[in-house]
This record gives C-alpha cells, structure tokens and sequence, in this order.
C-alpha cells in the first residue's frame, strides 16, 4: 500500500467523506480505503477524480 493525496485534496476543497463519496457514487469506506492507500477498479477511480472536479490526466496527482 502506498500513500496518495487524496485525502489532503479532499481536505483542501472542505469534502468530507461522505460528501466526496455521495458525489462519487461509491461508499464512505471505499473513500477510507483509498486514502489509506488500498487498491481499487479504475472506474471507481475515475469516478473520484470526476467528482473532485479533477481530469483523468490529473490522476497521478491523486493516486500516485
């Protein structure tokens, strides 16, 4: 598992977790996992970046 920024975006931009997860359409736990750095499908990273008004170019911002 590897640390990513996900959290620290999420902060930034004043999401909670559930919020960030609502907009996403994924779990609050699936948001957890993310920002403890568990693995998950590329859709649901794709969903993510979406919903923090991010591009899919932007995602090794996010996931590194």
């Amino acid at each position: 598992m590897t640390k990513n920024s996900l959290k620290d975006i999420r902060i930034n931009l004043m999401f909670s977790r559930s919020e960030l997860a609502r907009k996403a359409g994924v779990s609050p736990m699936t948001i957890e996992r993310l920002e403890k750095g568990e693995d998950c499908r590329l859709d649901t990273k794709r969903k993510i970046l979406l919903a923090l008004g991010l591009t899919i170019e932007d995602k090794d911002k996010v996931f590194n």
